[in-house]
């Protein structure tokens, strides 16, 4: 049965810390004096203030644990019943005012148990309020129930005094299995995520994360929830253990326990109508609407969820965006949408500049015999409409997925891939390189929206949304040799040659290549590794995929080569370069050699000993990246056209430089010839009855502003580029007085 414990009335709102968890000489509110910092100075009531008090229906069983603040006025405060220690400031005859909501000042209407308020607050028909500090001119209306536990955590995955460690929360994130559990807490930015997830075979670096962690947060109890100035709290029914920060508007929600939201008055969060929200931490200028559930989960700063969408176990990036969907057990980088109410993610690592249309469904199926799959996917995976993938699977950057039912486990190491099944031949194709010869419109918005959708309050880790940067230009490497080797094997078993070793095979295809041989025409390229299945996989466009990626890593070494020569000081080349592997650390690019050397080491080593200093470590590679990102570039130059840059002729220079000016144009007119489609296309086109009406609708192609920005981008680029071609300007590069990279 219910155990109800009955104790005497004069002790409802005192004892809230047990004395075995307080400290030798101190007394229940240490915590709550120390938390809070609104400067008010308190004091006793006066004869005349308790005798209003009393006649405006206000009780309180002990009138001296009742203090206000100078500018206290009795008759703003009516019908509310008071126990333990309540402090309030002052309270002025105005009333406050927030999207046409009106409400005087004053305390009417409710039950408040030991609790601080700032100045001119309005809190009216509040059936239990208990153990709360509350900022100034904050507003609380037609709450049922709003109290703090002494063992409030506020989302944080923190272990109370007297507790015992199953009661900690973990985010259980990547697997169902709870294999690449985390700890939440406050502050966790996709980097930690995705680092704590998974370097799961480093005991070292494991017991530090969680060793960090625990030095965020102190295990006393007697923590108070707090409501931030100016906040707005109405119509909701539970608020319990939750913090949020000023400026926040919470309205509607079911239930909200045991939170911490953030908002202040340049990214100020609201929570709407229906939510129902449990051991989370809410990022600053976060947007939550309409019937979301959300259990287990973080969410990044600029992030939404709305319409009935379901968030457990996982963690969302910045600037991302799920409506009615479903996700569990995930790790989201930034920038992600997903829509549709039967979009399904499941046990997904998605690093970010990602869009999920309706009817996807990844990860439904798990092929052990429990479930502990997972699926990877490369920043800019779409998977399109009523795709059905298997765990485990993994994608490299910018696959996007036709409409299909995708029977077994895929591996997809070709970045920028079309990934499709041919029914009636029973086979798996895979087009790399499809976004450049047939969208680039989507592809180069894709980058321009998300730099402008970037409305991080709290910027830690620099996000590269560049669709050509250093992941993808490595990626673009890879996919070359493995197109070499394929496209060599295909034309060995054409040529009825026996294969030699797996090098011998890949320079041979790469001297086909290299030769753009007539034989290249009719040779049909498969794959191997690429799906498990015994079906065929067959690469289409391998060839001009494989000039693509070459002309592309060209393309971004020139640019940066360019921006490089603009200094005068850079005109003597490096001598040593040498192309690094990156890792995508939650959206941020870092070499992976600098990852081990100034992080994961330190980690071992004991001199990176908390959070803030693995933040900090984001902030330097950020502010390195630019140049970092120079060197890879240059190196990537360097690799593909076989030339020392740094006894490059200035012929060779200016020749890059005309191809890049080549490749740029090329581009700029893929943007306009994709979305110039949208316009001709006869079956757009049939649903207007004249060009007029579809400009009205559609915008003028010719007005598009994307267009026009992208327009201005390449002639800038081009314009910087003429400066090395233009025959009145010539300029040598210098060969003497050689020095190494930095």
């Amino acid at each position: 049965m219910n155990q109800i414990k009955k104790i005497p009335l004069h002790q409802l709102g005192y004892g809230f810390v047990s004395p075995e968890h307080l400290p030798k000489g101190k007394n229940e509110y240490y915590l709550r004096n120390m938390q809070n910092r609104n400067g008010i100075t308190y004091r006793n009531l006066t004869a005349y203030e308790i005798e209003v008090l009393v006649r405006n229906g206000n009780t309180s069983a002990n009138w001296n644990d009742l203090l206000v603040g100078d500018a206290f006025n009795p008759e703003l405060v009516k019908n509310c019943k008071f126990y333990g220690l309540v402090r309030i400031g002052k309270l002025e005859p105005y009333f406050l005012e927030y999207s046409q909501l009106k409400v005087p000042v004053g305390l009417y209407n409710s039950t408040i148990i030991s609790c601080d308020f700032g100045d001119n607050v309005v809190v009216d028909n509040v059936n239990y309020l208990s153990h709360y500090i509350i900022g100034s001119e904050a507003i609380i209306v037609n709450v049922n129930e709003m109290m703090t536990t002494p063992h409030a955590k506020f989302g944080n995955g923190v272990v109370k005094e007297g507790e015992g460690e199953q009661v900690r929360i973990w985010m259980e994130i990547c697997n169902e299995n709870g294999g690449r559990s985390v700890i939440p807490f406050n502050g966790m930015l996709p980097g930690d995520a995705w680092l704590w997830s998974r370097y799961r075979a480093d005991d070292k670096m494991m017991q530090a994360f969680k060793v960090f962690t625990e030095r965020k947060f102190d295990k006393k109890r007697g923590y108070y929830g707090k409501i931030g100035d100016r906040t707005v709290i109405k119509n909701c029914a539970i608020v319990k253990d939750v913090w949020v920060g000023s400026d926040a508007y919470l309205k509607g929600a079911n239930k909200l326990k045991n939170l911490t939201i953030n908002s202040m008055p340049q990214a100020k969060t609201q929570i709407g109508e229906g939510c129902e929200l449990v051991n989370g931490i809410i990022g600053f200028g976060c947007r939550i609407f309409y019937g979301v559930k959300a259990v287990r989960f973080i969410m990044a700063s600029n992030s939404q969820l709305k319409y009935g969408a379901r968030l457990i176990n996982s963690y969302l990036g910045n600037n991302a965006t799920i409506s009615c969907c479903e996700v569990l057990n995930s790790l989201i980088f930034p920038a992600h949408e997903q829509h549709h109410n039967n979009s399904f993610l499941c046990a997904a690592l998605i690093m970010g500049q990602s869009n999920m249309a309706a009817g996807a469904t990844i990860g439904s199926n798990h092929n052990s015999r429990s479930p502990d799959g997972e699926l990877i996917a490369g920043r800019g995976f779409w998977p399109g409409l009523c795709v059905s993938l298997k765990h485990n699977s993994r994608f490299a950057s910018f696959t996007i997925i036709a409409k299909g039912d995708y029977p077994a486990e895929m591996d997809i190491p070709l970045p920028f891939s079309l990934v499709s099944q041919d029914a009636a031949l029973n086979q798996l194709q895979v087009m790399p390189g499809y976004w450049f010869f047939y969208n680039m419109y989507a592809l180069a918005r894709n980058a321009w929206k998300y730099v402008d959708r970037d409305k991080r309050p709290d910027v830690v880790q620099h996000i590269e949304y560049d669709y050509l940067a250093p992941d993808t230009i490595n990626e673009m490497f890879e996919s070359r040799r493995l197109l070499e080797y394929l496209v060599g094997k295909a034309a060995l078993k054409m040529e009825a040659q026996t294969n030699g070793s797996a090098e011998a095979v890949r320079k041979h295809g790469q001297m086909l290549l290299n030769q753009n041989h007539d034989s290249l025409k009719t040779l049909t390229i498969q794959a191997e590794g690429f799906e498990n299945a015994r079906r065929p996989v067959v690469i289409l466009k391998a060839v001009e995929a494989w000039q693509l990626f070459g002309q592309l890593i060209q393309y971004y070494g020139t640019l940066a080569l360019c921006t490089h020569l603009q200094n005068p000081e850079n005109l003597v080349l490096p001598k040593k370069l040498q192309r690094q592997e990156w890792l995508n650390v939650g959206g941020q690019l870092i070499p992976q050699q600098e990852l081990q050397k100034k992080l994961i080491t330190p980690i071992h080593t004991q001199k990176i000993k908390s959070w803030d200093e693995v933040h900090a470590f984001y902030t330097a590679q950020a502010q390195l990246y630019p140049q970092q990102k120079m060197i890879h570039a240059l190196a990537s130059l360097q690799q593909i056209t076989g030339v020392p840059l740094h006894s490059a002729a200035s012929y060779q220079i200016r020749q890059w430089m005309e191809q890049a000016m080549s490749t740029n144009n090329w581009l700029l007119q893929g943007i306009l010839d994709s979305r110039t489609k949208d316009y001709t296309n006869p079956f757009r086109v049939m649903v207007y009855q004249t060009q007029e009406e579809m400009n009205k609708v559609l915008g003028k192609l010719d007005e598009n502003s994307f267009i026009q920005m992208a327009r201005q981008q390449a002639e800038a680029r081009n314009e910087m580029l003429q400066k090395w071609i233009s025959p009145k300007n010539k300029r040598d590069i210098p060969k003497k007085k050689q020095t190494p990279a930095a």
